[in-house]
């Protein structure tokens, strides 16, 4: 079975342009006792359509779209490879990576605020991701167990050679000066 990562499809934009190669998560509120984490380091991006996304970002086009229901066809066409999650308690920090996603400060805040669900107030956790392309989208069924507040989600398994031929979104250039500039933030 594959591995689907839920985000917002305006975000699922932003990292398929490259614009954008952090993922900054709270967590759902289906996340459980134990809260969100990282739990996987290879995933496919799923694209969500639920909440009001454009009060939420900066930046990005929304197109307002109906919830998924069960027989809609969901269209995959993005595969992460995390390099590495770390759960950030210094607001500077956080706010210093403002110019690496879309998202407005006040989301951000928001959720570096919130405490539940085995999660502390005045904490967030920042993955960067390596985005790519999937050379043919996979479709698949959408069914009601993808659905609810909740980060990762199991995906039937995929075609054979679904990721063959994908192409990072950021070259190796770009994503190494990214790659460093993030590790200066963060004091690596």
């Amino acid at each position: 079975m594959a591995s689907g990562f839920k985000e917002w499809q305006v975000v699922c934009d932003a990292l398929a342009s490259g614009r954008q190669a952090i993922i900054l998560r709270k967590g759902g509120i289906h996340e459980g006792k134990a809260g969100f984490s990282f739990a996987e380091e290879n995933f496919f991006l799923f694209p969500t359509r639920f909440h009001n996304q454009d009060q939420f970002v900066r930046e990005g086009t929304v197109v307002a779209a109906p919830e998924w229901v069960a027989g809609d066809t969901v269209s995959i066409t993005h595969y992460c490879e995390a390099l590495w999650a770390k759960t950030l308690t210094d607001w500077e920090q956080v706010a210093a990576l403002e110019p690496y996603h879309v998202w407005t400060e006040e989301t951000i805040r928001q959720r570096f605020d919130w405490e539940g669900k085995g999660m502390a107030s005045g904490s967030i956790h920042v993955a960067l991701v390596r985005v790519s392309a999937l050379v043919k989208p996979w479709e698949f069924p959408y069914e009601a167990k993808y659905g609810g507040c909740r980060s990762w989600v199991t995906l039937p398994e995929p075609p054979v050679g679904t990721r063959a031929g994908a192409e990072p979104v950021l070259g190796d250039d770009c994503f190494s000066t990214l790659f460093a500039k993030l590790g200066e933030i963060l004091g690596e």
